[in-house]
């Protein structure tokens, strides 16, 4: 993969970069500000950027705005948010913008280099990759007005699975179900929701952002 670093901390970012290099991928550009990271994704079309929420100068949500910007303007732009810092509100945004191709991982809890390499390597290929935390702090600022007010707490469970991006086999694992129970739940839900079969849209996706949007 080549890959864009937005971080601000040097050690960090030069950890990555040779932790990167050491795995085989290429590390196309490694800056430490918001500005620099647009620049660089616009210079080297990247297949995933890994950015960091507070950057110069403010150090606030400077990371984050600018994936905001550069997945709008650039359609299938890889984006792994990678902070120890959950920030609801500009995350509800990155997340609505397109669907696939998005991460949000905390720092402090990555236990293992090969979870996060094969987390790149999913936002790299379109998939869509939240910590756990994440989605619980995102899930707990969304409100329970319209379709989503029909959710069960099974269904909500198996929700907040699905945004982590388990595929349904994880899911049955995870909440000690058989694979034709979970594929009962997820059906439930895609019906509440609105949510038909279509060739075109990924619906799992689809479903999680209307959760997020509510």
């Amino acid at each position: 993969m080549r890959i864009v670093i937005a971080e601000d901390s040097a050690i960090l970012r030069q950890g990555l970069a040779e932790l990167l290099g050491l795995r085989g991928h290429e590390v196309v550009a490694a800056v430490k500000n918001a500005d620099d990271l647009r620049s660089a994704v616009r210079e080297h079309g990247p297949d995933v950027s890994i950015v960091d929420i507070r950057m110069p100068p403010t150090h606030t949500d400077e990371g984050l705005r600018a994936a905001i910007d550069l997945r709008a303007e650039r359609r299938g732009c890889a984006i792994l948010v990678f902070s120890q810092y959950v920030e609801t509100t500009y995350a509800k945004q990155l997340l609505a913008r397109e669907a696939g191709a998005v991460g949000y991982l905390l720092k402090d809890r990555v236990a293992e280099v090969s979870d996060f390499i094969t987390a790149l390597e999913r936002v790299a290929a379109g998939e869509t990759v939240l910590d756990p935390e994440v989605v619980r702090q995102l899930f707990a600022t969304t409100g329970q007005a319209g379709p989503l007010a029909e959710l069960t707490p099974r269904e909500r469970e198996i929700l907040g699975l699905m945004a982590q991006g388990r595929s349904n086999s994880a899911i049955a694992a995870e909440a000690f179900l058989s694979a034709g129970s979970v594929e009962k739940y997820v059906t439930s839900i895609f019906g509440k929701l609105g949510l038909p079969p279509s060739d075109g849209h990924n619906r799992r996706v689809l479903a999680v952002l209307r959760y997020l949007d509510s």
